[in-house]
């Protein structure tokens, strides 16, 4: 069995969550080499990064061969399109499908699925580059496989 997963902010769970993915990330980088250290780091106990250490991840670091779909909200304008593309390729993203609706009160919706196997950054850089595209309104992610 797969699992059953959600995608929740980090705003709303309680903050034991993120110290396990802290501890993690400490153990990962090779700032510490011991469990009890990383631990005592992040301010949880050993039992607690047990309980959970294998349930919780850092988003970024679930994308590696994956699919994700994100909508994105751009004004009417000439080349947000373009720019919007031209980005994903940038970044090693593989477009495999995109749809933009018909602009309606001067914003159009775009939806992308891409393949992130091949992306030189994490989903967390992709998306936050692409709201910086100038008339890229809203990113919204929307689902990942």
């Amino acid at each position: 069995m797969k699992g059953n997963y959600l995608v929740i902010d980090k705003r709303v769970l309680p903050d034991v969550y993120e110290k396990v993915v802290f501890a993690q990330k400490l153990l990962k980088d090779g700032k510490v080499k011991e469990i009890t250290e990383a631990t005592k780091i992040a301010g949880i106990s050993r039992s607690v990064y047990y309980k959970y250490k294998d349930y919780i991840f850092d988003f970024a670091e679930t994308s590696q061969g994956k699919k994700v779909t994100f909508n994105l909200i751009v004004k009417d304008q000439t080349g947000v399109l373009s720019g919007v593309i031209n980005y994903i390729s940038e970044q090693g993203g593989n477009i495999l499908t995109i749809n933009q609706g018909i602009p309606i009160n001067g914003v159009a919706n775009i939806s992308v699925t891409i393949d992130m196997s091949t992306l030189i950054g994490d989903i967390k850089t992709l998306l936050n580059g692409l709201s910086d595209i100038q008339y890229v309104e809203k990113i919204e992610f929307v689902a990942m496989e």
